[in-house]
């Protein structure tokens, strides 16, 4: 079943380095070509689509100021980036949260961790606090070098993480040893060309 949910994820990837210049869709999620986080402009690096089993959760694409290929320069604290993440379906906010929580327990290190259990718990809050994520509702995590990590949910900014650790750890859900799937993580680096689906 993995198997099949990286080939699916990989065949849902949307990216086409050429187009960039175009808008990318995926299961109806649109992403731009350009953002803009912290005052500079990023480009689209990659996106694709998030299964569990064989539902489609949420469509993400990762944005960068130059084309990056690998988790490390992903994972980089002097590079800005954007996650963008819709969802594809409802999804409570709580669980949201706890996803997103495991997902950091499982890629970080036992001392990362522990120096961001407070911000993860803060973390989980805010996502609870939302009660609901319909589909079509976005997510966005912006990481700008010196300033933090700022979680917007809903086009509200949440709160902005200072501490420099848990930039790193949020990131590694995706980049990490232990992301939800590789092909996933492959969408994201741009490594799959695929027409818009």
């Amino acid at each position: 079943m993995r198997f099949t949910n990286r080939l699916a994820a990989a065949a849902a990837a949307a990216f086409c380095m050429a187009a960039s210049a175009q808008v990318v869709t995926l299961a109806g999620a649109k992403f731009d070509p350009d953002a803009t986080v912290g005052g500079q402009k990023l480009l689209l690096n990659g996106a694709g689509i998030r299964y569990k089993a064989v539902f489609k959760v949420y469509a993400i694409g990762l944005y960068a100021p130059r084309k990056l290929h690998s988790n490390a320069e992903v994972l980089d604290a002097k590079v800005a980036k954007r996650l963008q993440l819709v969802a594809l379906r409802d999804v409570g906010g709580e669980e949201f949260g706890k996803l997103f929580a495991r997902a950091i327990e499982e890629n970080a290190t036992r001392d990362e961790f522990a120096k961001s259990i407070n911000a993860v718990v803060r973390m989980g809050q805010i996502f609870a606090d939302q009660k609901q994520f319909t589909k079509g509702d976005v997510v966005e995590i912006d990481y700008v070098p010196g300033t933090g990590l700022a979680l917007i949910a809903k086009g509200k900014q949440q709160e902005l993480f200072k501490e420099p650790q848990f930039s790193s750890i949020m990131y590694k859900i995706w980049f990490g040893p232990h992301p939800p799937d590789t092909a996933l993580q492959q969408a994201l680096l741009g490594e799959h060309n695929y027409t818009n689906q």
